[in-house]
């Protein structure tokens, strides 16, 4: 997310406030986070169209995933994260899977 912002003009020291890691950690802890929720559901092996059709509310980082992307796309920027949750949210990859990939990547410097 870093490096897609700071690619985009936002500066680093941003990411690493509460507007960025802050927010990061919230929605990954909080057990009122819709983005948690879908996220066990996937992990439990619900398919997005199953847990979307039985939720009431918006998983903003669902369409968020798809724009991150396509901005990367734009910048030239990687996002292997960001790629294999659209593939497992529109492509059906198994959640397994893609932590296969992104553990099989060859190590590389961040920055």
């Amino acid at each position: 997310m870093a490096r897609l912002g700071t690619a985009a003009g936002a500066q680093y020291l941003t990411f690493a406030g509460l507007a960025g890691l802050g927010d990061l950690v919230a929605t990954c802890y909080s057990p009122l986070s819709r983005n948690r929720s879908a996220g066990e559901q996937l992990a439990q092996g619900r398919t997005w169209p199953e847990i979307r059709d039985g939720m009431q509310n918006v998983v903003e980082g669902v369409n968020a995933t798809g724009a991150a992307l396509a901005m990367a796309a734009r910048l030239k920027v990687e996002m292997p994260i960001a790629e294999v949750t659209y593939r497992i949210l529109f492509e059906d990859l198994p959640p397994r899977e893609a932590v296969a990939e992104l553990m099989g990547r060859p190590p590389n410097a961040e920055w």
